[in-house]
């Protein structure tokens, strides 16, 4: 009996070479999904493609793509089309932040953050859809964040893009729950990866990104009739 919960089911995650995104994708094969990932760095795809392939499940296929050029995250769908021949799941996890007072920054800083982690959100639901029609139905899960509901100094391009993001996510479920597309977004506080330009021992206290995996896995493996839409993960015992 095969007690693998997403077997046949074709996902992609972006942003999916380290961090959260790769977790999600070394579980979703773990759970026998076929598994498509991007990110920038045509490298880095291909190391992260053939290191995943390597243990458990290991049906994946890798693209690079920029999800802030509309024309590269077009290719990248033509390429899981065929692949895979259709998609059931997509996890928007490719994102970006620049910290720093509004004064500070750049107008090619504000760009990337909200081209990034808003409009590339956009632009590959909006391809995700079209695919899920003809399969019934299928599922988005976006990564956000606490900073989409807690505005901190520095933070005002990062806060603008979660904010968004956050009601972009409520807006596209409305759009499409009658359509049996479910979407979800999760939103975690303080996660040990790379994001911030570092990762240290000192970072004990943060969430795992294996942890974030969890709740997708939990999130994608709930019955069609129920719809997680929201979820806050925060770290049990934040640094005082």
């Amino acid at each position: 009996m095969n007690t693998q919960l997403f077997s046949n089911r074709v996902c992609l995650v972006t942003g999916a070479t380290r961090g959260i995104g790769r977790s999600i994708a070394k579980m979703l094969l773990e759970e026998g999904a076929n598994v498509a990932i991007c990110g920038r760095s045509d490298h880095a795809v291909t190391q992260t493609v053939r290191e995943l392939a390597a243990g458990p499940g290991g049906n994946v296929k890798g693209k690079a793509a920029d999800v802030r050029v509309h024309a590269q995250v077009g290719e990248l769908f033509r390429f899981i089309d065929a692949e895979f021949g259709g998609l059931d799941v997509l996890v928007n996890n490719a994102g970006v932040g620049v910290f720093r007072p509004v004064s500070e920054l750049s107008i090619e800083d504000w760009q990337s953050t909200i081209e990034t982690n808003l409009t590339g959100v956009f632009y590959c639901t909006r391809e995700a859809l079209v695919r899920f029609q003809p399969r019934g139905g299928g599922q988005i899960v976006n990564i956000s964040s606490l900073a989409g509901k807690n505005a901190f100094a520095g933070g005002a391009a990062y806060n603008a893009s979660k904010f968004a993001l956050n009601g972009f996510s409520e807006a596209v479920m409305l759009d499409t729950r009658h359509q049996n597309v479910r979407v979800s977004y999760i939103m975690p506080g303080s996660v040990s990866t790379e994001f911030s330009g570092h990762a240290s021992a000192d970072d004990h206290w943060k969430i795992a990104p294996d942890d974030i995996a969890d709740v997708v896995r939990f999130t994608l493996a709930m019955p069609e009739r129920t719809l997680i839409s929201r979820v806050e993960v925060r770290p049990s015992k934040p640094k005082r």
